[in-house]
């Protein structure tokens, strides 16, 4: 640490149940927390403060959102120990990459698996098809990056991408109506609020006995592990489609904006937070931690877990898609769910939803800088 430094570093922090249990490992002087929001908060705050050049030492970011600050952020490839990094995941380090630099150090890897009520549910559907079929009132977020993520994998699961191997959009196409319209029908069947859901109150939904099943992040492991409704719930593989099984995912991830005025500090904090004690925290949690070492070390909390735990490293294995890189990226997601939750609301047909999407992303991305 710098000598002269006079007050505390500057951080700014996902929050949530599912990443919270790792921040106190900070001591009580030693940071000041400036943002400590959900992510699509976290991230119009930061932009804001760091557009007006405030001061942020430390971010937590990801790695689908990291390209968007990438003129913000310092690259780290020739800042941290490389012994630091060849102790993470190569597939999250490379994953924090955009325009050949390391914008973000991974902090976990998240993927979803589905949970079930084991009491209700005599048969787990097996696809989206299914689930839509069967009736289940299934939970997943209606708003925001998990409602556009969600139908990321629906779409690509029928076959279709949401850019070509140019990185053009092509998302006004028949599967993505067929998404759009499986997402309607599911709300369908789920509680009426579900358009306002954001990933805790999934987590809620499921808990609290609203829905029958539902998607949950890793993170989500210790609430329900610890809830009354526990026993009841079982681990399956999230739903696949009709041509693919996936699971979109992405790394969270921590970087060093320019505005850094304590690089020293800065580092020797970043170093802490993806070394083998903070990992283990992590993954202690329930999350898949970035840091291979830790993760292993941690042992599972009985056969759910280690069952969790399996179905969690297949999925990275072969079901885990991720979006490219894209600078724009969050204006077309906004865009995105915007249009879908439209849908969900029944003020736009999946049709108008998706050709929505589509023109605000030739916009966006016809201004795309090289990356």
């Amino acid at each position: 640490m710098t000598t002269d430094r006079q007050d505390r570093l500057r951080v700014a922090l996902v929050g949530g149940p599912m990443y919270d249990h790792l921040y106190d490992v900070f001591g009580p002087d030693e940071v000041e927390v400036v943002v400590h929001e959900d992510h699509p908060t976290l991230n119009r705050r930061v932009a804001e403060l760091l557009a007006a050049g405030e001061r942020i030492d430390l971010l937590a970011t990801h790695s689908k959102y990291a390209p968007s600050q990438a003129g913000w952020l310092r690259p780290l490839d020739e800042l941290v120990d490389p012994a630091a990094i060849a102790a993470l995941a190569p597939r999250a380090v490379d994953l924090c990459r955009f325009g050949g630099a390391l914008l973000s150090l991974p902090r976990l890897i998240d993927v979803r698996v589905l949970w079930a009520r084991t009491d209700r549910l005599a048969v787990v559907p097996r696809t989206w098809d299914d689930l839509v079929a069967a009736g289940t009132a299934f939970g997943f977020p209606g708003r925001e990056s998990g409602l556009f993520g969600t139908f990321f994998e629906i779409v690509v699961g029928l076959g279709g991408s949401l850019f070509d191997d140019d990185r053009r959009p092509t998302l006004a196409t028949p599967e993505a109506e067929h998404a759009i319209a499986t997402l309607c029908r599911l709300a369908a069947n789920a509680p009426d609020d579900l358009p306002s859901w954001h990933y805790d109150q999934v987590d809620e939904a499921l808990l609290a006995g609203r829905v029958d099943a539902a998607g949950a992040w890793p993170g989500a492991w210790g609430s329900i592990r610890d809830a009354p409704v526990g026993p009841l719930l079982e681990p399956h593989r999230y739903p696949a489609g009709e041509q693919r099984w996936v699971t979109y995912a992405g790394c969270h991830s921590w970087a060093v904006p320019t505005t850094c005025a304590d690089l020293d500090g800065t580092l020797s904090l970043l170093h802490r937070l993806v070394g083998a004690d903070a990992q283990a925290r992590d993954a202690t949690g329930g999350s898949i931690c970035a840091h291979v070492g830790a993760l292993e070390a941690v042992p599972a909390a009985g056969e759910v877990d280690r069952r969790r735990r399996e179905l969690l490293r297949a999925t990275i294995d072969e079901a885990m898609i991720t979006y490219p890189p894209l600078a724009r990226f969050p204006e077309i997601e906004d865009a995105g769910w915007a249009a879908i939750n439209a849908a969900l609301v029944g003020t736009a047909d999946p049709r108008t939803a998706a050709q929505r999407i589509q023109t605000v992303a030739e916009t966006v991305l016809a201004d795309e800088p090289a990356g």
